[in-house]
């Protein structure tokens, strides 16, 4: 058993993974600021002796006594992250930091949430671990793309300078329950909008692509990763190679819940990748992880959640 510190426990992939550490005895300590996580989403561990949630920044330094520390606290979707594109990337570049000076103090291992948005509008395809992306350092994406790629640096600078023991993951498109209905990512916008009877919402001509990875084998990956002792330190892209245009999941999701939507368009976000696609033959080669949840059967689970929960 181990004492593990979750840094946007409360979030939609924190929550997850805080359920999968306590479901395998370890302790489990929760912080979050509620910017974009909800105290719902972990509150019926609240009464469970292993499990201690704190409210608060990781903007702010912070102490606690862990084996391992996960860091997935800051603003994921484009809408959240652009609403304070400054405070993003403090969240980013300060939380890094902070967590890494946690774990330098405690001898934590320390897993980094990183993002497939490091590669920006890639150049190549599919994306590999190796490249070193195509990113607008000065766009309304930055703060997030940006802030991400310096999270790495510090990472692997703290690996190389104090020897600290890091997993650092590139996540690609995740959905599930608990995402909320307003985050602006393309799942739960097509979703709630069907539920509700809205037309679609599609950006650019529909041709652009994303792929999608169930929540739980995300999770999945982040723990093989932390349990793995080779003490390779990442970069580890984590996400499902199946590739979709927006068109393919929008009328997927119009098949499934049915009702009078139609498709809009509107007009393609300044610097949105047209394509995305992880390479995960490292993954396979170091974790024997792959995704198991098909398209359709997460899509079940994720529009179940939302009518159940009124969107």
């Amino acid at each position: 058993m181990k004492r593990i510190l979750v840094t946007g426990g409360a979030g939609f992939l924190g929550s997850h993974l805080c359920d999968r550490l306590l479901g395998d005895g370890h302790e489990v300590v929760c912080l979050d600021n509620y910017f974009t996580g909800r105290k719902v989403n972990v509150e019926r561990h609240l009464a469970n002796p292993r499990f201690e949630l704190l409210r608060h920044d990781v903007i702010d330094p912070f102490k606690v006594e862990v084996d391992w520390i996960f860091n997935l606290a800051c603003p994921a979707s484009p809408i959240h992250y652009q609403h304070n594109p400054i405070k993003t990337t403090k969240t980013s570049v300060m939380g890094a930091i902070n967590c890494l000076g946690l774990a330098k103090r405690v001898g934590a291992r320390v897993f980094q949430a990183s993002t497939s948005e490091v590669y920006g509008d890639p150049e190549v395809h599919p994306q590999a671990e190796d490249y070193r992306g195509h990113v607008n350092p000065i766009g309304p994406r930055a703060c997030y793309d940006e802030g991400k790629r310096c999270a790495e640096t510090l990472f692997f600078d703290y690996h190389r300078q104090n020897r600290l023991d890091i997993r650092v993951v590139r996540i690609f498109n995740t959905y599930g329950p608990r995402m909320l209905a307003d985050d602006g990512r393309v799942v739960s916008n097509f979703v709630v909008q069907a539920l509700r009877g809205e037309d679609l919402t599609i950006y650019g001509d529909g041709t652009q692509t994303r792929s999608f990875c169930y929540v739980s084998d995300l999770v999945e990956g982040f723990v093989r990763f932390m349990e793995d002792e080779s003490g390779y330190p990442g970069p580890l892209n984590l996400g499902n190679p199946g590739e979709f245009t927006m068109l393919e999941l929008a009328e997927k999701i119009l098949a499934k819940v049915g009702g009078p939507s139609k498709l809009v368009y509107l007009p393609l976000p300044q610097d949105d990748p047209k394509q995305r696609r992880p390479d995960i033959s490292l993954a396979r080669e170091k974790l024997s992880w792959e995704p198991k949840v098909g398209l359709d059967e997460g899509l079940e689970c994720t529009i179940e959640y939302f009518r159940a929960n009124g969107a």
